[in-house]
């Protein structure tokens, strides 16, 4: 058969026509082959090859049309199949993959063929695919424009950090540290008193003040699978299929963590009801701790907020009062050279004129200064550097709480 000749003929049909016409096609001329068709985003045939499972070698006769991309974060070059076809060697048998991407309004459907000598081996290898790329490997699993990525770079930054450098008042971080690690430890006393086996946590504050950090160190400390949703959003599908498809996955996956960051920015008045339905509704999330994050909690809708079978525990992650200011102020000089250092009492000082900085705001202080410190390098000059960095921060600091106050408030449904 010319499948060159058979991708240009399917190319030439009416999209809803290309599934059907490709599969008769290829039924007619290999009617002793069995024939498996899907359009499963988690069949990642590229993926599994690139990973050594199975080898693929693009059919000689037929023009692999390869779109080509710009990897911004590591400088290279990415290259994904568009219209291929490959012959695939798995296991001792032998397979052959057609695949085809055309658009549909704003969507870009994307379909497979495989071709074995049995249903059973094209089904045992479509299994095997899809079960290798629900695994969590030294990986984030990213769900972005209605697409699941693993993210090797988001994981390797979440190794280097930890709650021990995290400023905190009181117990907080101690005390979200051990509900998460006894949410996970008690599966049988959940199961012993007829509890569903789930638990969503909500931090609450402005930003820069460790919500973000703390979720991290809570991810590299359980060293469980990790699901962190960026949108919901997508060209081919509506929020709502995609919010089912994320709690899908995440069942799935469990025990795991499903991470929601500015989840007031996630779910709005379109979506409020199918994530409820997720969150809390009929379907079992066991293992599932959902750790969601907020800027804004007003503008979250109270059916979320206020529910306690949905986020059962709210931490705030207020601005840093004296003591939490000059505990951070502290741990940044003890890490400087001795000429960079500040001179005795000014720590003090700095912790009075920092009133209303965030963890965020007091880092770019810190480095701030000591980039403009490099410029002279002088001894006990420090606290002259910091003196002229802060009424440019107290600025930027200023403006963006009056920008906040003149936004709308957000609305709180019943």
């Amino acid at each position: 058969m010319d499948i060159q000749k058979l991708i240009l003929d399917a190319l030439g049909q009416s999209p809803n026509a290309i599934p059907y016409f490709v599969s008769q096609r290829l039924k007619q001329h290999f009617p002793d082959q069995a024939l498996l068709e899907t359009c499963d985003r988690e069949f990642d045939l590229q993926g599994y090859g690139k990973a050594g499972s199975c080898q693929l070698f693009p059919l000689d006769q037929v023009h692999s049309q390869d779109l080509t991309s710009w990897n911004s974060s590591d400088r290279h070059i990415d290259k994904s199949p568009f219209n291929a076809a490959y012959a695939i060697t798995w296991q001792g048998h032998s397979l052959t993959a057609l695949q085809l991407q055309w658009s549909a309004g704003w969507a870009t459907i994307r379909y497979l063929w495989l071709l074995a000598e049995r249903e059973a081996i094209a089904e045992a290898f479509f299994h095997a695919v899809c079960d290798w790329n629900t695994e969590v490997r030294d990986e984030i699993l990213v769900f972005d424009n209605g697409n699941w990525r693993k993210n090797n770079e988001l994981y390797q930054s979440i190794q280097a950090t930890t709650i021990d450098n995290l400023v905190l008042p009181g117990d907080l971080k101690q005390d979200i540290h051990s509900d998460v690690k006894r949410f996970f430890e008690s599966r049988q006393f959940y199961s012993q008193h007829g509890l569903a086996w789930k638990r969503g946590l909500l931090l609450i504050g402005p930003p820069g003040n460790g919500k973000t950090h703390m979720v991290k160190a809570l991810i590299n400390d359980l060293k469980l699978p990790c699901l962190y949703i960026k949108n919901f959003k997508d060209r081919s599908n509506p929020e709502a299929f995609n919010i089912r498809r994320v709690f899908e996955k995440a069942r799935q996956m469990a025990p795991c963590i499903l991470v929601l960051e500015d989840l007031d920015s996630l779910i709005g008045d379109e979506t409020r009801s199918c994530f409820l339905n997720e969150l809390d509704g009929f379907a079992v999330n066991e293992g599932i701790l959902t750790l969601a994050t907020t800027n804004h909690p007003e503008r979250i809708d109270i059916a979320i907020l206020e529910r306690p079978s949905r986020f059962d525990r709210k931490y705030r992650f207020d601005l840093p009062d004296n003591q939490e200011r000059q505990t951070y102020l502290e741990n940044w000089n003890s890490k400087l050279q001795t000429d960079m250092k500040l001179i005795p009492g000014a720590i003090e000082d700095l912790t009075h004129q920092t009133t209303g900085f965030s963890f965020a705001y007091l880092k770019e202080l810190c480095l701030s200064s000591m980039m403009g410190w490099m410029e002279t390098r002088e001894p006990g000059t420090m606290g002259q550097v910091i003196t002229e960095q802060l009424p440019k921060l107290q600025e930027q600091i200023a403006a963006g709480e009056s920008a906040r106050k003149s936004q709308p408030e957000g609305k709180n449904g019943a």
